[in-house]
């Protein structure tokens, strides 16, 4: 057989990769493969984006590529892969023209949504065979490829959504690829992967998005009263919004389906509240929190481990450089591992309250040991 560079016969990943899309994920992914030693080229329908996404080096220009090319100046080679990173509205639409546009290339999504964008990708009817959809599980609060870290997917999630066409070796590529970004990889059908991100991550927004919402016209006296609990409940309610209208319009039904669960529950809630002293009442309630405390209790955490199997303590650092590390390089010394560290900061006073989950064995030594070196241990 003679040597063909069709990634359907090919999975190894190399350049040069396309990137149709340069906001926060196709620009992060742009500079984890550029630091990978892989030619990336970039295209973007707004010229500013694809702009700041070069000058980050995050690959270069598809067009000035192209025109170098037409100009004599250097032999265009077209991409082996090609990622788009358009939003879900359009990714169908971006798929189906990549795999017009270049016959030899393998092409995939990070839409996060893969029902919809299959199903206009089949009835587009390009070569479907090229195409393997997938999602990686990570992103921030903030958009734009200014946000864009190389880093990202580091040890976070990327689903594989191969369909019944898809080439097997052009999802060994995709596979190649989340390795290559440090990713972790699930592969799903698209329609299992549609139902489990409407519970894990479009509800949870919709549930952030909708206690935020309540805040419009608080008091800011009562928001200055605020802990890390509303916090951590409305962060990812700073998401951006006109992204979110299309992630919500593309699963519509799966999130449905568990914003009913939801709504009985409130409703639950709400009817034993009204008469929070009557009969059961209280055993309601009880019910509702162990329910609660039971799926926290499911979500992995370190190592795969349940982060109830952790110990807590709390201590009060100084706002002052260098006081944190300080306090890192005494756990060090007394021995015991951090399995994880989260800050609060106290309003209106310069301290902070470092919570640390350390190993259960480790607890009682390090608040003895901690104490004796001078850190208050509150908690």
């Amino acid at each position: 057989m003679t040597e063909n560079h069709d990634p359907i016969l090919s999975p190894q990943l190399s350049g040069p990769v396309l990137i149709i899309g340069t906001g926060l994920l196709g620009a992060s992914i742009g500079l984890g493969l550029r630091a990978a030693g892989l030619s990336v080229y970039l295209q973007d329908i707004s010229p500013t984006a694809e702009a700041v996404a070069t000058d980050i080096g995050a690959g270069v220009p598809l067009s000035a590529v192209q025109a170098r090319a037409e100009a004599g100046g250097e032999e265009f080679t077209p991409p082996s892969l090609v990622i788009v990173a358009a939003p879900p509205d359009i990714a169908g639409q971006v798929v189906a023209s990549a795999l017009n546009t270049y016959p030899q290339a393998l092409v995939t999504d990070v839409a996060s949504v893969k029902v919809q964008v299959l199903d206009q990708v089949l009835a587009s009817g390009a070569d479907a065979r090229r195409y393997v959809g997938s999602h990686p599980m990570a992103g921030r609060e903030k958009s734009g490829p200014v946000a864009a870290r190389g880093e990202l997917f580091q040890a976070r999630p990327w689903i594989i959504c191969p369909h019944e066409a898809s080439s097997p070796n052009g999802v060994k590529m995709i596979r190649a690829l989340a390795g290559e970004l440090g990713s972790i990889i699930t592969v799903l059908d698209v329609y299992e992967h549609d139902q489990t991100v409407a519970l894990i991550s479009h509800v949870p927004q919709a549930m952030s998005s909708l206690l935020a919402s309540r805040l419009q016209d608080t008091p800011l006296y009562a928001l200055g009263l605020a802990g890390q609990g509303l916090r951590d409940t409305v962060r990812i309610a700073a998401s951006d919004a006109n992204l979110w209208v299309q992630i919500f319009a593309a699963n519509a039904q799966p999130v449905v389906q568990t914003l009913y669960g939801v709504r009985e529950d409130l409703n639950r809630l709400i009817n034993t509240l009204e008469n929070p002293t009557g009969p059961g009442a209280r055993l309601d309630l009880a019910q509702l929190m162990s329910e609660g405390n039971a799926g926290v209790a499911r979500i992995p955490g370190k190592h795969g481990t349940s982060p109830t199997a952790f110990s807590r303590l709390t201590v009060l650092v100084d706002d002052t450089p260098g006081t944190l590390a300080r306090l890192l390089a005494d756990i060090g010394e007394l021995e015991v591992n951090i399995e994880d560290l989260r800050l609060e900061h106290s309003t209106g006073a310069q301290v902070g309250m470092a919570e640390i989950s350390v190993n259960p064995s480790k607890h009682d030594g390090l608040v003895k040991g901690l104490s004796e070196r001078g850190w208050k241990v509150v908690k």
